[in-house]
């Protein structure tokens, strides 16, 4: 099979170079020589690097995107790790989405103003104890 060079692995994937050699010194991927002084990689390593953009997207860190993929460079993936990630995501959502509705309730909410508009408060209110237990958690 022919190895890609780094630019057509940058080029099929749209990450910029710098990214590539960083995700390598993190060891999540692995150029196997070099052209003159270009790393050269199996082709593979577009697949594992869809795996890694994909693991970002749901909000994985590149030390838990390492623990995923074996030494052969496998997927390895836990699947109690990715339904606990899943919940996360279900919980984004659903907070997203009342601050989606509040918004929209406050853009055409007809009380002449909004601190009296009890919907808006509760959309207030709700902000402040997210910060807070957003707070909480990141000292725990």
């Amino acid at each position: 099979m022919k190895r890609l060079d780094i630019a057509q692995v940058a080029a099929a994937t749209g990450m910029a170079a710098s990214r590539l050699r960083y995700y390598e010194e993190r060891g999540l991927i692995a150029s196997v020589g070099r052209r003159g002084l270009k790393r050269l990689f199996e082709p593979g390593v577009i697949e594992r690097l869809s795996l890694i953009a994909l693991a970002q997207t749901a909000g994985f860190s590149l030390d838990e995107i390492a623990g995923m993929v074996d030494e052969a460079g496998r997927p390895r993936l836990d699947r109690a790790q990715l339904a606990a990630k899943a919940d996360a995501l279900d919980r984004t959502v659903r907070r997203l989405s009342a601050l989606r509705d509040g918004l929209r309730h406050a853009a055409a909410c007809p009380a002449p103003s909004h601190m009296e508009c009890p919907t808006f408060r509760r959309l207030l209110k709700g902000a402040v104890e997210t910060r807070r237990r957003t707070f909480v958690e990141d000292l725990g």
